[in-house]
């Protein structure tokens, strides 16, 4: 059952015809103490529709005081049931206020029906279902913990198989167990998910695996890498453009959320987002909506977002250089990707896949690592986490003798060779500055240890642009 909660007469009569037309059972109340009366000798209710701010108290100003108490008050006697926030778009702040209290998510008005309906059955799926409205600590420890952290994990029947969303990095990784029980949960649903981490630790593979395994998996998964693309662009990469809407318009453009149309968005390095494309950002994540740029017709978005990032968003909320209202928005559910010197029981059955598959491309015998190397290779720090692990794997192998059917630890812990200075000489023409450029980006690169965030500060860049930099010059 759904209870609504709106001191609009209209309003509530509205949603409860949208909701019922949807097979949903539903309440009503008009005002916060009715509400907490349903919530009290009702436990069917499974979820909660509110306004934030209620004219029958006469209050002065629309402060949203009395939702924010009534929001509160649900959270004592039923902290299983999910909130949804229905406010204004010029009240986002409230919303925001609403979310540090526990509401799940917020809508703004006027709704959107298509919008309303996928929220509502989003907050339903990802809400573990309670016995009794005041479940007992046995109760509690069967339901679903999406972290892993508490209660039992149900990995049957949302066990993701064998498929791709499984065997990340064509292996199943022991310390990703959490990781894959929370993929299965969220993944059939259109549920915003937030992947945090170091570089290196494989995030995009994450973000991989949900799509794989949402029902938008036969759509198209596009990959967008926020840190490469400037303010400036940022409405036209993203939204698209039409020929002569500014002066290099030369021809129209569509944009990354019309290509991923029906299927899942990744939007990488979302921290470093600047605020102005932040707001941008936020509006078409919350209404679902866009207009192109040259164009006055406003389009719908039919999308699932997955962001990433290796910065701190909770700092820079603090900081007030990432918007709070944008970080509730993308983090309903947030996997963290530890670094790879927190789960060094990983780097065995990485070696080993990176091995096959290095040998398998260069159509050498099978070489395995020795104990000792793998040994060695569980003592090293591995700024660079997976990406620099695969790196010294191939580099070893590289160099290694073949008639050797093992790695040793000395092969792994030679240091590697460095990048020669094209030079002009008499046989050949002089360096060109691409020849410069990459022998400086690599040599960098080697300094680091392939953390790619040193690298990008110490020449002075950004990430994005160091990105782009290394597909050029193939590194």
């Amino acid at each position: 059952m759904i209870l609504v909660v709106d001191d609009d007469k209209n309003i509530r009569l509205t949603l409860k015809s949208i909701l019922e037309r949807n097979a949903y059972e539903v309440t009503l109340a008009e005002e916060p103490k009715a509400a907490i009366q349903i919530i009290r000798s009702t436990p069917t209710v499974e979820l909660v529709l509110m306004d934030m701010n209620y004219n029958i108290y006469r209050t002065s100003s629309n402060d949203g005081e009395e939702g924010l108490t009534l929001l509160k008050q649900i959270k004592v006697f039923r902290p299983d049931v999910p909130c949804i926030l229905m406010t204004a778009w010029g009240s986002i702040d409230l919303a925001v206020r609403g979310m540090r209290a526990g509401a799940f998510d917020f809508i703004t008005k006027p709704w959107d029906n298509g919008v309303l309906l996928e929220r509502i059955e989003t907050a339903r799926s990802l809400t573990p279902k309670s016995l009794s409205p005041n479940p007992s600590p046995k109760e509690r420890g069967e339901q679903y913990s999406l972290g892993g952290k508490t209660g039992k994990q149900i990995t049957t029947p949302l066990s993701l198989g064998e498929g791709p969303g499984v065997r990340l990095l064509g292996v199943r990784l022991p310390s990703l167990s959490n990781i894959y029980s929370t993929i299965a949960r969220v993944a059939p649903t259109n549920a915003p998910v937030l992947i945090t981490g170091e570089s290196g630790t494989g995030k995009e593979l994450i973000a991989e695996a949900i799509h794989r395994q949402s029902k938008r998996a036969n759509g198209p998964f596009v990959k967008v890498n926020l840190g490469g693309i400037s303010s400036t662009l940022f409405e036209s990469e993203m939204f698209g453009h039409k020929k002569g809407s500014f002066t290099d318009a030369t021809a129209d453009r569509i944009g990354r959320f019309e290509l991923a149309k029906g299927g899942t968005i990744f939007l990488d390095e979302i921290g470093e987002l600047s605020l102005a494309s932040q707001v941008k950002l936020l509006r078409v994540l919350q209404d679902q909506t866009y207009e192109v740029l040259g164009d006055s017709h406003t389009r719908r978005t039919d999308v699932r977002v997955v962001c990433a990032t290796n910065a701190d968003l909770r700092a820079m909320v603090e900081e007030k250089t990432f918007r709070e209202d944008l970080f509730y928005r993308i983090n309903l559910i947030n996997l963290h990707l530890p670094p790879l010197r927190e789960r060094r029981e990983d780097i065995p059955l990485l070696v080993e896949h990176f091995l096959r598959e290095a040998c398998l491309a260069n159509n050498f015998p099978v070489v395995t690592a020795s104990h000792e190397a793998i040994a060695y290779l569980q003592t090293l720090p591995f700024p660079g986490n997976i990406r620099e692990l695969k790196n010294r794997v191939e580099r070893a192998l590289l160099m290694h003798d073949l008639a050797s059917p093992q790695l040793t630890a000395a092969e792994f812990a030679a240091p590697s060779h460095p990048v020669p200075v094209p030079s002009a000489s008499p046989e050949g023409p002089a360096a060109t500055l691409d020849d410069l450029e990459r022998t400086a980006i690599a040599a960098c690169i080697q300094k680091h240890n392939g953390n790619l965030s040193l690298v990008a500060k110490e020449l002075g860049i950004s990430r994005g642009a160091l990105y782009r930099k290394i597909e050029k010059h193939g590194l």
